[in-house]
């Protein structure tokens, strides 16, 4: 299982990332054997991106600086080889998200794009009703503009929803299950960017150590939702499936 590949490998994942989530994005990433480390100060991304083993950028609280940082950190770890993550949350909310998200895929190498359908609408340019953060609303055909992003960005594209979708321009999988609990709990998402992250460095088939990412966070909250219904419970019965699913078989 991918999760106790990412315990074995124990890999450093270097998140810039949003102040709603880092919290909940560091436990989870402990949980399951990784490191965790939320460093934005301009003055220290680089040296610090460049001990990682992979790098999430996510713009959910968005600002010039943090966005400077995240330039920064994203040219220096293709410098270095080491994979970069996008997680662009509300691509399509405002003028700033949008030109800023478009910055950082023109001027930085993406090994995985990490989204929901909404997002992906704004990175494709089809016209959607984005509802903050939110996914919002709207009409596209999702595995296709996928493909095409994956194929314009020559990465992976994660699209999660009811159902996920996979696609690395070629290969393509959907991946059903999961549980709308997990919408209740801001930082769900963002968690599985990082995992994904560290999902990306734990073997040498990356397509198929994301898939696997995908099928066992819908398998989580199933677990999740089948042993408390109540919000507060359940954030902190996702990190403990996390956590026993990554050592599950260990003596």
């Amino acid at each position: 299982m991918i999760l106790q590949a990412i315990r074995k490998k124990q890999p450093l994942v270097h998140s810039i990332t949003n102040y709603v989530v880092a919290n909940f994005q560091a436990n989870g990433l402990l949980a399951i054997g990784a490191s965790p480390v939320m460093a934005d100060e301009l003055h220290e991304v680089e040296e610090m991106v460049s001990i990682a083993s992979a790098l999430l950028i996510n713009i959910g609280t968005l600002n010039e600086r943090t966005k400077e940082s995240m330039l920064l950190a994203g040219k220096k770890a293709n410098a270095l080889g080491i994979p970069v993550i996008l997680d662009p949350v509300g691509a399509g909310a405002t003028t700033f998200r949008r030109e800023t998200v478009q910055q950082l895929l023109a001027e930085i190498k993406f090994v995985l794009i990490r989204c929901n359908i909404g997002e992906l609408a704004a990175i494709a340019n089809v016209s959607w009703q984005q509802k903050g953060v939110d996914s919002g609303s709207g009409s596209m055909a999702l595995s296709d503009e996928a493909k095409k992003v994956a194929q314009q960005y020559k990465c992976i594209v994660i699209v999660t929803g009811e159902q996920d979708f996979i696609t690395d321009g070629l290969q393509t999988q959907w991946i059903a299950g999961g549980h709308h609990q997990m919408t209740k709990i801001t930082g769900t998402g963002c968690l599985l960017s990082a995992i994904c992250g560290a999902a990306y460095v734990a073997g040498d088939e990356p397509f198929a150590q994301l898939a696997d990412t995908l099928m066992t966070y819908k398998k989580i909250a199933e677990n999740a939702n089948s042993i408390t219904q109540y919000i507060g419970d359940f954030q902190i019965t996702v990190l403990n499936e996390l956590h026993r699913l990554s050592k599950e078989g260990e003596k």
